[in-house]
């Protein structure tokens, strides 16, 4: 399978959100604003990269025996250094991201990967599926953070890292439903893209 097919498989086809149905915690948890859901989807892309290349070249070291301890201490490692990273150079962004940031070290997608790809493949295919499942997860964060911050609060990129007040989009600003941005509103914004996603497949069968 080339670049392209894995890339479609992991944004689409074979989704770690839309599609697995794995990692919704911090998806409905993070995606109050489209600012918080890019902070979020690239901080567990980079952990999910470096520690499916990590994995994969300790492959042959790791006893059976101790192989999720071993993964989980991988990934935990990655997921320090994010943090402190983002707690020195975007603490706001850090902030915003609460506990859910060091709560990527359990992570069904990141351990997920772990044991099914990167302890069983060299380390270039490992990296690779670490890029394009990170991508797909990050895309299920990015659409549910747009359509809820210009859904729930009227503006679209609202300030966290720059306090910039956010792009206002007219129509939505003035008639702003505050739900979509409430726990209640990650619910329904997951139902309204799952009813889309079965629509759009259903068509496609049909075709």
């Amino acid at each position: 399978m080339n670049f392209k097919d894995k890339l479609k498989a992991g944004v689409i086809l074979d989704n770690p959100v839309f599609m697995q149905l794995i990692g919704l915690c911090p998806t409905l948890a993070t995606t109050t604003s489209l600012q918080n859901a890019l902070g979020m989807g690239v901080a567990a892309t980079i952990v999910l990269i470096c520690s499916n290349v990590v994995i994969s070249a300790l492959r042959k070291f790791i006893p059976d025996k101790v192989r999720i301890a071993a993964f989980i201490t991988i990934i935990a490692t990655f997921v320090t250094m994010i943090d402190l990273l983002l707690q020195a150079f975007i603490p706001s962004l850090a902030a915003s991201l609460g506990l859910f940031l060091p709560l990527i070290v359990v992570n069904c997608i990141i351990l997920g990967r772990a044991e099914a790809y990167a302890s069983k493949n060299k380390v270039l295919p490992s990296a690779l599926d670490g890029v394009v499942m990170g991508l797909g997860f990050m895309f299920a964060l990015v659409l549910m953070g747009f359509f809820r911050e210009l859904l729930g609060g009227g503006t679209i990129l609202s300030g966290i890292v720059n306090g910039v007040s956010g792009i206002a989009v007219p129509f939505f600003n003035s008639n702003p439903m505050v739900m979509m941005i409430l726990p209640a509103g990650g619910f329904l914004m997951m139902g309204f893209i799952f009813a889309a996603i079965q629509k759009i497949m259903a068509g496609k069968e049909d075709k």
